[in-house]
């Protein structure tokens, strides 16, 4: 998932280093692929953005190794022009926290920047999904298993896809082919901004 480099200046990371790093990712048990996605439509959404991301980083047991790009979109279920459209991105994190616990983050860092569950499809600060968890399928209402739209949800998938080409969906599919049937229509990728990935 990490770009590389051939810029020869560059020295390569010590083996020792690259095992450090990736012990600290197990110290709790074997750690999970999740993948979050993002939305912001009110205030200066960016900013939002990057804090839910940094948010997220600062959670014991979960480490973000991957940032898409960012999106513009249309508001998904509502009338058009009825509110501001969304900047939306997908983070990728691999964390040893269980789905449960994963979804009390997430609500935890909706709540830090002022999220108001008033209205089904409202706008919102914030919006901090699990979209999919490994590769667990549940039913269960608290938390579905994968993200029960997120199949037919481009801003969703454009991102998702950009910083994970190989991506599969469990029980639909890969995301290339998912996106390919949905299309991109409303969705315009703001190559002038650009999110963080946490230091």
């Amino acid at each position: 998932m990490k770009a590389t480099h051939s810029d020869p200046t560059v020295q390569p990371v010590p083996a020792s280093v690259v095992e450090a790093v990736d012990a600290a990712d197990v110290t709790l048990s074997n750690p999970k692929w999740a993948v979050i996605a993002l939305g912001a439509n009110l205030g200066n959404r960016l900013e939002t953005l990057q804090g839910a991301v940094d948010a997220l980083e600062d959670t014991p047991g979960l480490r973000v190794k991957a940032v898409s790009p960012v999106y513009e979109t249309e508001p998904w279920g509502i009338e058009p022009g009825t509110q501001p459209s969304y900047l939306n991105a997908v983070a990728l994190v691999k964390t040893t926290l269980p789905p449960s616990s994963l979804l009390e983050r997430a609500h935890a860092v909706e709540e830090a920047f002022h999220r108001v569950r008033e209205e089904r499809w409202g706008a919102r600060t914030i919006d901090v999904d699990i979209v999919a968890y490994a590769d667990v399928v549940s039913d269960d209402p608290v938390l579905t298993l994968p993200h029960p739209r997120a199949h037919q949800r481009a801003f969703v998938l454009a991102p998702w896809h950009d910083v994970d080409p190989d991506a599969q969906l469990p029980g639909r599919g890969t995301v290339a082919e998912l996106l390919a049937l949905v299309g991109r229509t409303g969705v315009v990728p703001r190559a002038d901004l650009e999110l963080r990935l946490p230091e």
